[in-house]
């Protein structure tokens, strides 16, 4: 499933990105049993998660849906995955804060298309397995909404739809706000996240949310 991960990487619109996003949903099942089960030792875990997180930042093929061959989706696979590494116990603070990053390289990677498929969704569902573990401070959480705030704010070139800059960190943050509002588990720093969360929202849709 590793070797998978790399078979085409840096095409685009053709086959090979089945085969990679599979292999990382395929990933993120194998380090579930292992969060379950505790049979593999924690390096190899970490080197999975390595491969994963690599392969993450560098796809290139972030398409939905294909007509015809189906759910390609490697946006979301990627994001599954790097849940079922936040679900781990061998990932502690600085792990679970690279996991954060990387996130964020994603989203706010200006390859990245706008992602209409239920990415942001999976994506805000990952950043709550993060969160979850009750491991990373508001110190560090703080800076990354603030991160992804600037890239929801990012002023675009001239005759550039800005929401192809703007609409992924938009949408994740969105998501975030509502899995933070509505999920049934709520991690330790819930209440102060909320806000900061609401307060970014706030800053980016000055028109619709300070009125």
């Amino acid at each position: 499933m590793c070797a998978g991960l790399t078979v085409g990487l840096g095409e685009t619109d053709t086959d090979s990105v089945f085969r990679r996003s599979f292999s990382a949903l395929v990933l993120a099942e194998c380090i579930d049993r292992d969060t379950v089960v505790r049979r593999q030792p924690a390096d190899r875990i970490l080197g999975w998660g390595d491969r994963l997180a690599g392969w993450y930042v560098r796809e290139q093929d972030l398409r939905g849906f294909v007509p015809g061959k189906g759910w390609a989706h490697a946006a979301a696979h990627g994001a599954d995955a790097l849940g079922a590494l936040a679900r781990s116990p061998h990932l502690d603070v600085p792990e679970l804060t690279v996991l954060l990053d990387v996130i964020a390289d994603r989203v706010l990677a200006p390859g990245t298309p706008l992602l209409v498929h239920g990415e942001p969704d999976r994506i805000a569902h990952a950043v709550l397995e993060i969160l979850l573990r009750d491991r990373v401070p508001l110190s560090i959480l703080e800076p990354w909404v603030a991160r992804l705030e600037m890239g929801a704010r990012v002023k675009p070139s001239r005759g550039e739809d800005p929401y192809l800059r703007t609409g992924n960190a938009q949408a994740v943050l969105r998501a975030l706000y509502l899995q933070l509002a509505v999920s049934p588990r709520q991690p330790e720093v819930r209440s102060d996240l909320l806000l900061c969360v609401v307060a970014s929202l706030r800053r980016i849709h000055p028109a619709l949310l300070t009125r």
